[in-house]
């Protein structure tokens, strides 16, 4: 029998020829990364040297910079313990975060098996890695490089048909939002999601880099994608580890199979207070639903591919007076290249705010939480109650150009209408 690709990497990385879904093992982990909120129960555990520090990085993303005393205090206690580790810290001004600066500097290779401090870990899965979140067993994680698993079992998506793409407004997020939307936030529970097909081979990594990203929200283990000349080619000249690229074999097993023609696919929104609450933005656009704040950023959607969808609407208009628009890129590496594309002055003219990279609004930290009664829409990866600010506000998700066509009218349109 054969095997699915997140079997053959927890395989190899157990030293077994062959695993199947249920068993337990013990794998050895290829790169992980720590926060600020981790070093209280590091120290706890007396947790002071790595396994190998340059498979171990460090930043400083949600509180950056800090807003408060107590998130100021706790950065120094972060930036100590990383200096006296050795491990890899990026510091404000060369830091983004962290989901996006793993792949930057080389941590992820093809075929990795990857197991990160924070819920969206499985974006790596773009990468052809299985890429987990972890809590609790960080400091093991950190102190051995290995950490135990249960063999998950494996769903499929197969994607056929043309891939719209931001020539039309419809992207990775409208398919993972549209994924779901029938499907629910439970269809990957503790499975290995992998996502196949024509229009996969057609979307870009950044759209890959979404659906990965926004994996954990159908409650996927990991969300795998396979490894083709678009992968190679964004990880070129980054990878400190060699490439092992793993498919799956003809004969593997899947728990359950699924098929979506993405052919004319409109852009999606999800609703308040659940990602899964999902819905073509044709059906709410009639409701004229008023919008107080748009977001475009975080690790979900803040890459230039997104910035440029936005762009195209943002040009030559302006942002609707009743609204602020806040854009976050999601390393400073692409804030670098928004502006020498001329992206920013773009954002700029039309009256849109700039950040730094930060996890900042995302989960409703700073630079732009909402009050009560304010509806934000955005390119984020969540929309639970209170998520971004205030319990009696309303977020909405949606791909990036929603988020800017929504920011110029002052209600949530179908971006489409823009397109010329």
């Amino acid at each position: 029998m054969g095997m699915t690709i997140a079997e053959k990497i927890l395989a190899k990385h157990s030293g077994n020829k062959a695993v199947k879904p249920g068993e337990y093992l013990w794998a050895s982990i290829d790169s992980t990364m720590v926060s600020r909120s981790m070093i209280p129960r590091l120290r706890e555990y007396n947790v002071e040297k790595v396994w190998d520090p340059e498979r171990v990085y460090g930043v400083e993303d949600h509180f950056a910079p800090p807003p408060n005393v107590s998130a100021a205090n706790n950065s120094i206690q972060f930036r100590n313990w990383s200096k006296k580790a050795g491990i890899n810290f990026f510091e404000y001004g060369r830091h983004g975060i962290l989901h996006e600066l793993f792949p930057q500097h080389g941590l992820v290779s093809p075929g990795d098996l990857i197991a990160g401090v924070d819920s969206h870990t499985t974006s790596h899965g773009c990468f052809n890695a299985a890429a987990c979140p972890i809590n609790e067993e960080l400091p093991y994680v950190l102190a051995t490089g290995k950490l135990w698993f249960r063999v998950p079992r494996s769903i499929k998506f197969t994607l056929t048909g043309e891939y719209p793409g931001p020539d039309k407004f419809a992207v990775g997020k409208d398919i993972i939002l549209r994924i779901l939307g029938e499907y629910g936030t439970q269809a990957g529970l503790y499975r290995s999601v992998e996502f196949e097909g024509p229009a996969v081979d057609q979307m870009s990594m950044s759209s890959r880099f979404t659906i990965s990203n926004m994996g954990i929200e159908i409650g996927a283990k990991f969300a795998i994608f396979p490894c083709d000349d678009k992968t190679l080619a964004y990880l070129d000249g980054k990878m400190k580890r060699a490439p092992d690229p793993v498919s799956s074999d003809p004969d593997a097993v899947y728990e359950k199979s699924y098929t979506l023609d993405v052919t004319d696919m409109p852009p999606y929104v999800a609703c308040p207070h659940d990602p899964g609450n999902s819905v073509p933005v044709t059906e709410v656009e009639g409701e004229q639903i008023k919008i107080n704040q748009g977001f475009i950023g975080s690790c979900t959607n803040g890459r230039v591919e997104d910035f440029k969808m936005a762009a195209r609407i943002l040009k030559g208009r302006k942002v609707h007076p009743d609204v602020r628009l806040i854009a976050t890129p999601a390393s400073q590496e692409i804030w670098r290249e928004c502006m020498n594309n001329g992206i920013w002055d773009i954002f700029a003219e039309a009256g849109a705010l700039v950040t730094h990279s930060t996890c900042g609004i995302c989960f409703g930290g700073h630079l732009g939480i909402i009050g009560d009664g304010e509806v934000c829409i955005a390119s984020s990866n969540r929309n639970f109650q209170g998520r971004q600010g205030s319990p009696e506000s309303f977020v909405y998700l949606a791909n990036p150009a929603t988020v800017a066509a929504a920011a110029v009218e002052g209600h949530i349109v179908d971006p489409r209408r823009f397109l010329s």
